[in-house]
């Protein structure tokens, strides 16, 4: 498809999709309005019932469904922000196994697994960073059961015991921190009850794909309740390694979770929990997109990559398996207190992550990279103290504390495998083997032996603490006014520890060459391409701190109006705030103010460049119109919005390491619309669309040149999900489901350019930025993906299900990047192709 045919069949697709959310939910809303009688809707929901009481998740439809969305209980229909929630049963039925599926229920959400099976980036609303670089702290915040997790390798194991996952849209700063300036994921699990039931899954499909998991609760005493959950998720690897014989993008993954909830009175509540995962396998697969030069250098070494005119044919090349073994546990308590109208709480929580990868990074079966070997250690501790009180439905008040204590530890060893110095030599004309016989003559074999490279090491501190307050009150009876106010202080320490041991990329080919910079004087300035790994000036050091010191506020202002019992619309205008990141990656490299300083200090190495040791804070604003409305049968939400994010925090890699900078300004336009309706007693219909508008208002100093004004790749223009559930009961009590959903996003380029392709002369100033974007403009990126599933669910409570996902097998590109030391060479990762299995489930 075209770029032009792309344009006009996702503008056809945007006004068809426009005209069946109005033909399906503002028609029938409308008309059935007057003949419904109007059923009052609480301005609050009331604390919610235990979990043996009250209503299932699967009797919560559209905005009756009770969320913790600003730390209170209210329906979606009275709380007045952009939020959308995927209920256990939506889970369930859509056979989502972890957070990257939810991105097919969620249409703002996006969700893209990268390097290894812990480097996960969330993004809502075109808005999200954080992965491959653990220095970088995601946009957008994820919390189970009100615990923050902090990076990305926590945060993508299998969904346990969950009630529901609500998705906050654009920035929460003022109740959920410092990082959470895009949005918030906010996984809530359930509590265990005081009635003894349970259940328990088995489920095969494709690849030898093989999930058991259960759930059990009950009471313990009097007043203890306690829950265990436990999973276990394996399959085969979708891709064939050609390389070593083996296979790749594999699961083999567990987890356990227990949970002890204590109610010694009616005052006072604790909930104790407990949990551990384990994931073990290899991941992620990478795939040639566009040959050049050196790709017929690894070939003529012996070496294959895959075909680039066959990138999903599920075949790609390495000399030895990936590995990824991450580890995750953490402890938790939350205790509520109630006296009158008071309620204070407190969640104390320790976590650790620990993940230990490897990857031949080449991509190919030449052993170009020996090892891309890195470890990472994460331990944070987190306490949150909140107060909150209510009086006559007239005024709702809340304050709080916030402290966040945490250590990384990360290490990387990029080394050369045996094959790379006759590659170097292949690429260079000879031109390696040459310079060693005048400089090392009587050490051959000294440039590029395998071995030789970089080996990195950093440390980071960070302490953070922030105070919040949020205050609803209603001037008039159907009016709310509230107003809301976080400040967030950051103190981040960092120290590297950084060893090059190419002895090539250490040499200065500028006194080689007698001095000259004139690439017509000096042929070895030619070689400086090869130079992948230079030396490293470590921090902190005489010129640069190695900290950062950051505080801001963030603000909430928002007016709410129920028009009707029906119809509820809100107006606010909200800030969020992310502190500064460093770049804990082997392209670190010192800002370019500093450059200067460091020279007269003696500080300066052999091919120093300048880029970025951080970037400073993120600064939101959003301003948000929202419509709700509930006509019994039918719910819909409309959502007008523009956000901005000020000094947004790009992380681009470069084929070698990260190039992270702040771009002035970014800003999104949108629209959202949710909508649920009950066509029928057995049928449900929902329709979510999402439109988005995003700009580079301005981003001078990109990795691309000058961006201001041109549009941020990756985010597509609609995103949507057209879904239908079909529930028909028999006199014996059992039950028939069958749903389904359709998940669109219109064509979107993947990437702005490749930074590999920008055009640079001999002493490697940039001539031209054009070959970077030509480069990467065929790539595009359409998701047309079906999911399906079939219930037969007995009284008994036993459940027998088939479901598939992906089932029309659409394939597409998550992402690209300048290949691993391969000039001019494309590579990228392909989404997951079509799966399919049978579940067995007994509920009791």
């Amino acid at each position: 498809m075209t770029s032009l045919d792309a344009k006009g069949a996702g503008s056809l697709r945007l006004r068809l999709m426009l005209g069946i959310a109005l033909a399906a939910f503002a028609a029938p809303t409308a008309g059935f309005a007057q003949e419904i009688a109007e059923q009052p809707i609480e301005e609050e929901a009331e604390a919610a019932p235990p979990a043996d009481e009250g209503a299932t998740p699967a009797e919560e439809y559209g905005n009756e469904i009770v969320v913790t969305a600003t730390k209170r209980e209210q329906t979606l229909q009275n709380v007045p922000v952009a939020v959308s929630v995927a209920t256990a049963d939506a889970i369930e039925r859509a056979a989502v196994r972890d957070l990257k599926d939810l991105q097919t229920l969620v249409p703002a959400l996006r969700v893209t697994q990268l390097q290894s099976s812990a480097n996960t980036n969330f993004i809502i609303r075109g808005f999200g960073n954080g992965a491959n670089n653990a220095g970088i702290e995601p946009s957008v915040g994820v919390f189970v059961d009100g615990v923050y997790r902090s990076r990305t390798g926590a945060q993508i194991g299998d969904l346990p015991d969950v009630a529901r996952v609500e998705v906050l849209r654009g920035p929460q700063s003022t109740l959920f921190g410092k990082n959470a300036s895009a949005g918030v994921i906010s996984l809530v699990t359930k509590e265990p009850a005081f009635k003894f039931h349970g259940s328990v899954e088995a489920s095969y499909g494709n690849h030898d794909a093989k999930v058991l998991k259960g759930y059990v609760t009950g009471p313990v005493m009097e007043n203890i309740a306690a829950s265990l959950s436990a999973g276990i998720n394996q399959r085969d690897g979708m891709v064939q390694d050609q390389g070593y014989g083996g296979r790749t993008n594999e699961r083999n993954r567990w987890f356990l979770r227990g949970q002890l909830r204590i109610e010694p009175s009616s005052q006072l509540k604790l909930r104790l929990i407990a949990d551990y995962d384990k994931i073990d396998e290899a991941c992620c697969a990478v795939v040639n997109l566009r040959r050049s030069a050196a790709t017929s250098a690894v070939e003529a070494l012996g070496g294959k990559v895959n075909a680039a005119s066959d990138p999903f044919g599920g075949v790609v090349y390495s000399n030895f398996a990936s590995s990824n073994e991450i580890e995750n546990w953490g402890i938790s308590g939350q205790a509520d207190y109630t006296v009158g109208p008071l309620k204070l709480t407190s969640i104390t929580a320790y976590r650790k992550s620990k993940s230990r990868t490897n990857q031949d990074s080449d991509f190919t079966s030449a052993d170009l990279i020996g090892q891309n070997a890195g470890t990472l250690d994460i331990g944070t501790f987190t306490q949150e103290l909140r107060a909150s009180a209510g009086f006559m439905d007239f005024f709702n008040a809340m304050a709080g504390a916030y402290f966040f204590d945490e250590k990384v530890t990360s290490g990387n060893a990029l080394t050369y495998g045996k094959a790379f110095r006759p590659y170097a030599n292949l690429l260079s004309g000879g031109g390696v083997g040459a310079l060693e016989s005048l400089v090392v003559p009587l050490a051959p074999g000294t440039f590029f032996a395998p071995g030789q490279g970089l080996f990195d090491s950093f440390q980071m501190h960070d302490k953070a603490w922030s105070v919040f307050g949020n205050l609803d009150f209603k001037p008039l009876h159907n009016v709310t006014l509230t107003i809301g106010a976080n400040y967030t202080h950051d103190a981040k320490d960092v120290t590297s520890a950084v060893t090059s041991t190419d002895v090539f990329s250490g040499l200065n080919l500028v006194a080689l060459g007698g001095g000259s910079t004139n690439p017509s004087l000096n042929p070895l300035l030619a070689l400086r391409p090869l130079q992948f790994l230079p030396p490293f000036r470590n921090f902190p050091n005489a010129v640069e701190s190695g900290q950062t010191r950051d505080g801001d506020w963030s603000w909430t202002g928002r007016l709410a109006w129920q028009v009707t019992d029906s119809v509820n619309t809100y107006f606010s205008y909200a800030t969020g705030y992310k502190a500064s990141s460093f770049n804990l990656s082997r392209d670190s490299r010192p800002l370019a103010s500093d450059y200067a300083a460091l020279a007269g200090a003696g500080l300066l190495v052999n091919n120093l460049t300048t880029g970025s040791r951080f970037a400073g804070p993120e600064d939101a604003r959003v301003l948000e119109l929202g419509i709700k409305t509930k006509f019994g049968i039918a719910s819909a939400n409309l959502t007008f919005f523009k956000q901005t994010i000020a000094g947004f925090q790009s992380n681009t890699f470069t084929g070698t390491g990260f190039a992270l900078a702040n771009a002035g300004k970014q800003s999104t336009r949108g629209v959202e619309f949710d909508g649920t309706m009950k066509a029928g007693s057995k049928l449900n219909l929902n329709l979510s669309l999402v439109y988005l508008d995003p700009r580079y208002e301005s981003f001078v100093q990109s990795a691309l040149g000058n961006a201001t004004g041109t549009r941020p790749a990756g985010i597509p223009a609609l995103s949507s999900t057209i879904g239908a559930s079909w529930n028909h009961a028999f006199a014996d009590g059992s039950r028939v489901i069958v749903s389904g959903d359709w998940h669109y996003e219109s064509p979107v380029a993947i990437v702005e350019g490749l930074p590999g392709f920008i055009q640079r002369n001999a002493l490697g100033q940039v001539v031209s930025y054009q070959p970077a974007f030509d480069a990467a403009r065929p790539f595009k990126r359409e998701v047309s993906e079906v999911n399906a599933s079939l219930t037969y669910a007995m009284a008994s409570g036993l459940e027998l299900s088939v479901w598939g996902r992906n089932l029309t097998n659409d394939r597409y590109l998550l992402s690209l990047f300048d290949s691993v030391a391969q000039p001019g060479s494309i590579s990228g990762y392909p989404n997951q192709p079509r799966t399919w299995g049978g579940s067995v489930r007994f509920k009791w």
